[in-house]
């Protein structure tokens, strides 16, 4: 085991399950990433687990007797409230019993939340977002699993931590989720159908403030989560710090890849962008672009769902700082470094 201590990372093909093992790799600890399939890359031992089956979860998880710390970034879509839940408490329900049963030491779980727990799918809400905000009526799985990490801590005796990003951006391949991508993607097909770069939402989400959360930093709110014993109990909103505005963005996005940009243009990304898998077959040929399957390249309902919220998303981060965890980054300058590394690692198109 390494010195550090044993963590395990569920979600780990996705963005934030990804960066959190790279992560905890690089701090020297022994990492097991979890996902039903393998990534391209990994400096991790990968484990294939089936979280929904308890017998399959107890039966993969049998030789990580040595887990100290559990990551949980794995999701599955559903489409009502109730099945939501449901399948999301059962992993985690699954993980929980699966480290039981195979002996391990577990000493802290972070849990990912997001802007689902202040009712952002259901539209406005008070902003900025405090931790302490009272939750909605509407049912919510982030409030159930929350339920029963609690639970099951009290009577295990093992601490955790509850981390609220937004709007993740990072490098990742094979993530649909990743709004990030969806900008990427969405410019280059636009580039080579020789269109100008436009907003594809509405006026209002054009001039509403809103907020991301770069990966790596939220990867890096992960680990000091994990060994802070103040952390122990506590709800943190993480986001790179700063708000933005898309009109400010895009013209700066377009600059980059050498596109002119024209005013915004609402578009239904999920129909429009399907109808363009040829586009993107087209680049992959000419630029020997990184081989995805066009579906598990961008998620189109996510970044619709993004570009259509005409409602201020800002969230306070003033309780992590005062916690000790300071880290911030410019998201202006860190989505034109994340799409320079996009075209360096030849998922998508040289930008000029």
């Amino acid at each position: 085991m390494s010195e550090r201590g044993s963590v395990l990372v569920t979600g780990a093909g996705g963005v934030i399950g990804a960066h959190a093992a790279a992560e905890y790799a690089s701090a020297g600890w022994r990492v097991r990433g979890l996902s039903r399939r393998a990534p391209r890359e990994a400096g991790w031992e990968h484990l294939s687990v089936d979280l929904r089956d308890a017998d399959a979860a107890r039966a993969g998880l049998a030789d990580a007797g040595d887990v100290t710390h559990l990551v949980f970034a794995a999701y599955a879509e559903r489409p009502t409230a109730r099945e939501l839940s449901a399948v999301n408490v059962g992993m985690l329900r699954n993980t929980l019993d699966g480290l039981a049963a195979a002996g391990a030491p577990l000493a802290h779980v972070t849990l990912y939340q997001g802007g689902k727990a202040y009712g952002a799918p259901m539209g406005f809400f008070n902003t900025p977002a405090k931790e302490s905000d009272p939750r909605i009526i509407q049912p919510n799985f982030y409030y159930d699993q929350e339920d029963l990490l609690r639970e099951v801590a009290a009577e295990r005796g093992f601490r955790l931590t509850v981390l609220r990003p937004e709007g993740v951006i990072g490098y990742a391949v094979g993530n649909p989720m990743n709004l990030l991508m969806v900008i990427a993607v969405y410019a280059a097909i636009s580039k080579e159908l020789g269109q100008p770069l436009r907003f594809p939402g509405s006026l209002a989400a054009y001039d509403a403030l809103y907020q991301v959360t770069d990966a790596a930093l939220l990867a890096r709110a992960t680990v000091w989560a994990g060994q802070q014993p103040a952390a122990d109990g506590e709800i943190y909103n993480v986001t790179n710090g700063d708000q933005l505005r898309w009109r400010h963005l895009f013209p700066a996005f377009a600059r980059h890849f050498g596109m002119a940009h024209a005013e915004p243009q609402p578009v239904p990304l999920a129909e429009a962008m399907a109808d363009r898998r040829d586009v993107r077959e087209r680049l992959t040929a000419r630029h020997d672009l990184v081989p995805t399957p066009y579906e598990d390249l961008v998620g189109w309902e996510f970044g619709e769902f993004i570009v259509t919220s005409g409602f201020d998303n800002v969230s306070s981060t003033i309780k992590p700082r005062q916690a000790g965890f300071a880290d911030c980054l410019d998201t202006e300058a860190r989505f034109l470094e994340l799409f320079d590394r996009l075209a360096a690692r030849t998922v998508i198109p040289p930008l000029r």
